[in-house]
């Protein structure tokens, strides 16, 4: 469980959490919104994990010796709930049992119980209403933090009873200092990293841990580069090798993803110091000249949408030949 000094940047939302704190001004219900990989479940835990210290620190961070702290890292303390599902979505049926019927017993120990939602914008519609009866009338001790992708994918009535903390995009002089004083990572690996991640700091951490990471760059390059002249099927081949490690699949695909936005930004600006790929200057320049800005985002809307289909169990193949469809167009 992470404190408040390790998180990298998100220096306004590490502020507004530890003065709630400090203040003892806590609100019922929190929602930290940000990619995948953007800290936003670190933070959640960072700011639980210092709800519930029984030591706190002056700046508001939790102490990491109190018996609360280490219940907290072990993953055992009574008072943190966080909301499971078997399926794509969540359903009522499962807010109703982990949170509803649960929140109306008070605290084991603490002064606060936290119910934490990792996959909010997973909630069905029900799901989301039954969850808005609890919001409305929570209970004094109760603290509910969602964890969501984007906050429109939630009902606005849902959204206007929390304190929305919307993550930011990290630095590159930032991630690649992490990078190199904290995985010990050489000088230009991180940098190139920190580039490629957007600044979403979680990305650069499974890049900078991946012994892969330029084999699969150098991959996608060949690929995207010749996916113009190539037929259908030896396409699907080629992204059938890359999922075979399932674990860097989606890796793959954010390397696709920021080639077509280098593209798109090419077009945009005709500034090649901006590209995360500047060595591939050329290639870019000659698709940019091929492709209209509604073609290119069509691309990153279509690759974006694998991983929501892939996440929704939908069949691989099926998945993958519908972006190819539409890159090939």
């Amino acid at each position: 469980m992470a404190y408040f000094k390790d998180i990298i940047g998100q220096i306004q939302i590490k502020d507004h959490l530890q003065t709630a704190l400090q203040q003892k001004n806590i609100s019922h219900a929190y929602l930290f919104t940000g990619d995948v990989g953007s800290g936003r479940h670190t933070m959640a835990d960072a700011f639980t994990k210092a709800l519930l210290c029984e030591s706190p620190k002056p700046d508001g961070d939790s102490c990491g010796r109190c018996k609360s702290c280490l219940q907290t890292e072990s993953g055992n303390h009574p008072d943190i709930h966080y909301i499971s599902h078997e399926k794509f979505n969540i359903r009522v049926d499962e807010i109703r049992e982990q949170l509803n019927n649960d929140i109306q017993i008070k605290p084991y120990s603490s002064p606060y119980k936290v119910y934490i939602i990792p996959d909010a914008h997973r909630m069905n519609e029900q799901a989301q209403n039954a969850l808005l009866k609890t919001l409305e009338e929570p209970p004094a001790y109760a603290v509910i933090i969602l964890l969501c992708d984007n906050a429109s994918s939630l009902l606005p009535t849902i959204t206007s009873r929390c304190i929305t903390l919307q993550m930011k995009p990290v630095s590159k002089e930032e991630i690649a200092n992490y990078l190199m004083k904290k995985k010990q990572m050489e000088a230009d690996r991180a940098q190139i990293a920190a580039g490629f991640c957007q600044g979403n700091i979680g990305q650069a951490i499974r890049f900078a841990s991946s012994e892969d990471f330029l084999e699969m760059k150098t991959q996608v390059l060949q690929l995207l580069k010749q996916i113009d002249t190539m037929a259908l099927p030896a396409i699907v081949e080629v992204i059938r090798g890359f999922s075979r490690d399932k674990g860097n699949f989606y890796d793959y695909l954010d390397l696709m993803l920021l080639w077509y936005r280098d593209i798109l930004m090419y077009k945009a600006t005709k500034d090649a110091n901006i590209l995360l790929y500047q060595e591939e200057y050329s290639a870019i320049k000659e698709q940019a000249s091929k492709r209209s800005y509604e073609d290119i985002e069509r691309i990153i809307q279509a690759i974006d949408k694998v991983k929501i289909r892939l996440d929704a169990n939908v069949n691989f193949d099926l998945a993958i030949e519908l972006m190819l469809l539409t890159i090939k167009e």
